[in-house]
């Protein structure tokens, strides 16, 4: 480009060229990010109006399907599952699902329970029911002597999971076996023979156990709560047979004197002096 003139004659330099550089940035009212929301709500209200749809178009039975399909799986262990609290802490595999729907209908027992397993709701209930049979059966026994009437307190019986165990418990006033012995006192004598009654009908093998308290012979004697607690069981079982009770139905004897007490922190109380007949399953 030539140099202008001025008015004197002189050149001028040439005016300098401005590039003028535009960034166009998507955004604002003209860009795109409000697509991927509107999509996202549009989505939601999808999935919202078909959940309505399915509430008022099935059954309670096809709802109850649906929710066993998202039922989470073993892929997803259940929170409060076997082993979930420490060491050996849980729930037993045979326990009712903890799911949010209905205990019980989840529809994953068959995947986790073996087709030979035993126990589980059904068999528990089975089992109240047989120990209320026995209490009722006891009760009304019991109920025939004003002598057992008053000994009715000193029975006990406790479901465990080796069966069911009916603890003949002594206390201040009343006792089993005569101080010392392992001869059995009248009253001990009259309330094995309802129990025997009650046990006799029943299936299942019989243990026995022995408990003394904690209170030491004197010295010189040649026994020991080891001793008396085991003879004090023997002696049980030869007076429930003598109520006829076969003697193959007895699996175990045994005695542990004062090391399974029943008042942990009175170990010479009365009441740890107990026997301890056990209706094995």
């Amino acid at each position: 480009m030539a140099a202008k003139k001025d008015g004197r004659g002189k050149n001028e330099p040439p005016p300098p060229i401005i590039v003028k550089k535009i960034t166009v940035v998507e955004g604002g009212h003209h860009g795109g990010a409000w697509k991927v929301a509107y999509a996202d709500f549009v989505t939601a209200m999808m999935a919202f109006f078909l959940l309505l749809w399915l509430l008022g178009a099935t059954t309670e039975k096809q709802r109850k399907g649906i929710a066993d399909y998202f039922t989470p799986t073993l892929v997803k262990l259940k929170e409060q599952s076997a082993g979930s609290n420490g060491m050996l802490g849980g729930s037993s595999i045979t326990d009712v699902d903890n799911y949010p729907n209905r205990a019980g209908q989840t529809g994953t027992q068959t995947m986790s329970i073996p087709r030979d397993t035993t126990g589980g709701p059904k068999e528990g209930a089975e089992r109240a029911k047989r120990i209320q049979s026995m209490q009722g059966k006891l009760a009304e026994k019991l109920k025939t002597s004003p002598r057992l009437a008053r000994l009715a307190k000193q029975v006990r019986l406790i479901d465990t999971t080796e069966g069911i165990r009916i603890d003949l418990v002594d206390d201040a006033d009343f006792s089993m076996f005569q101080l010392g012995t392992t001869v059995l006192t009248p009253e001990a004598a009259e309330l094995l023979n309802a129990i025997a009654l009650i046990v006799g009908p029943e299936s299942g093998g019989i243990s026995i156990r022995g408990h003394t308290d904690s209170l030491p012979w004197k010295g010189g004697l040649g026994a020991n709560n080891w001793s008396l607690s085991a003879g004090r069981a023997e002696a049980t079982r030869q007076a429930l047979m003598r109520e006829g009770i076969p003697e193959a139905r007895f699996r175990k004897i045994e005695g542990v004197a004062d090391r399974e007490p029943l008042v942990r922190d009175k170990p010479d109380d009365p009441r740890n002096r107990r026997i301890s007949i056990l209706l094995m399953r």
